[in-house]
């Protein structure tokens, strides 16, 4: 089978499933429903469905033509010439367009179709774990999964330089399960403030009814503790200590008795953790050799996810006072917040330069961040909800930074190869 009819047969799966996940969000109560003017809205809403569909695709095509060059160019692997058509884009074939052009195309249709509104209210409904699945992966923020797999995966491969069971499995496990434990967990306990928080509902977290409160939380159970066992079995004793201190991470952060995520500082340092231990239990996996350069990348990145989470507080100082929550936001106000986070982020980036090379060049990453932050930096707590508009900026701002980092990875990998 040549590398074209593969690509295609993705394709084609992808263009089914995102057309019919796409029609069924878009009739949540029954396509007889609403007669000519639903009609016409249902229109528009696909048109610019597509339309989305098409900007996303040629945004990717761009990061696929770029990274495959690199990578291509550097010699990290190759195609047999027998097996393509021989068109490329810069160095890329042209088949290697086809898995872009496949997630863009089924993705959207699938979270339409997870996030279409619901008619059935009935006792029966509440009573079962109905809408279970769908909760659960809206809960697990399926925009952020990379931000905790990559820096395990990126951890783990760059250390062994090797592709095995233990960074399949590693892998998979930061990427759904993780995330679902620790923001399922997280909306659990957390549902009376998400009632109040406007932002709660879409790619910022789902508003988990609460007859799918217990299931949420066996759930996030029964799919971790088996990864982690694993996982613990395939490393030692720094395995085991940077596996427990994540776990603990995940569950301390929300969970009733503990609620770190209500004590200030604290709050910011549990949910750096969250997304710095994956990369540390990839480290520990590898048998990594723990250097000066290696400690201050970690520390960068610690100092990173901290004012993250302490801008990411300030959009919702409002709902989290009214619900009684404490934060580093609440406590300390919306200014003395941001201007922390970029205090925070240009440390960070100052950190950078003292790695070994190419780590400085991960310097200017914190750029975009800070400039992002900066205009919010004489923001009052009455106006904290605004900076809501960076927070969506900076979701999108971690992709473009994983783009810079992966570059400065495949720099260093070929360097060091």
């Amino acid at each position: 089978m040549t590398y074209l009819w593969l690509a295609l047969a993705f394709i084609a799966a992808a263009v089914i499933a995102g057309v019919m996940f796409a029609r069924a969000g878009a009739r949540p109560g029954g396509a007889q429903r609403g007669g000519a003017q639903r009609g016409g809205a249902q229109i528009g809403e696909t048109a610019r469905h597509w339309k989305a569909v098409g900007l996303a695709f040629a945004a990717l095509a761009v990061l696929t033509a770029v990274f495959d060059s690199v990578m291509i160019g550097m010699e990290l692997f190759h195609y047999d010439a027998s097996h393509i058509l021989g068109l490329k884009i810069g160095l890329a074939p042209i088949e290697d367009f086809a898995y872009p052009l496949a997630g863009v195309v089924a993705l959207p249709g699938l979270w339409i179709w997870l996030t279409r509104k619901r008619n059935d209210a009935s006792p029966r409904a509440s009573r079962n774990f109905k809408g279970l699945v769908p909760q659960a992966l809206l809960a697990s923020r399926p925009v952020s999964w990379i931000n905790t797999a990559y820096p395990f995966a990126a951890a783990m491969l760059l250390t062994t330089r090797d592709i095995d069971w233990v960074l399949i499995v590693g892998t998979f496990y930061f990427l759904i399960p993780y995330n679902l434990a620790m923001y399922g967990i997280n909306d659990v306990f957390d549902y009376e403030s998400d009632l109040k928080n406007p932002r709660k509902g879409g790619i910022e977290g789902a508003l988990l009814q609460p007859h799918l409160h217990r299931p949420m939380l066996w759930l996030a159970a029964i799919t971790n503790v088996p990864f982690l066992l694993v996982l613990a079995f395939a490393g030692g004793p720094a395995a085991w200590i940077s596996l427990g201190v994540s776990a603990f991470a995940v569950v301390a952060y929300s969970v009733a008795g503990l609620r770190f995520k209500e004590r200030p500082v604290l709050d910011s340092l549990t949910s750096s953790t969250h997304f710095v231990s994956p990369a540390v239990v990839g480290l520990a996996l590898a048998g990594a050799d723990v250097t000066p350069g290696l400690l201050i990348l970690l520390a960068a990145f610690f100092l990173w996810g901290m004012a993250a989470h302490a801008f990411g507080a300030v959009q919702d100082i409002e709902p989290d006072r009214q619900a009684g929550i404490g934060s580093i936001a609440t406590v300390i106000g919306a200014r003395r917040t941001v201007r922390l986070a970029v205090g925070l982020w240009l440390v960070a980036g100052l950190a950078m330069l003292a790695t070994p090379w190419p780590g400085p060049l991960a310097a200017i990453i914190a750029v975009p961040y800070i400039i992002n932050c900066a205009p919010y930096w004489n923001v009052t707590d009455t106006t904290a909800a605004r900076t809501n508009v960076a927070w969506r900026r900076f979701i999108w701002l971690n992709y473009g930074s994983g783009f810079l980092v992966t570059l400065i990875f495949i720099l260093q990998w070929s360097l060091t190869s």
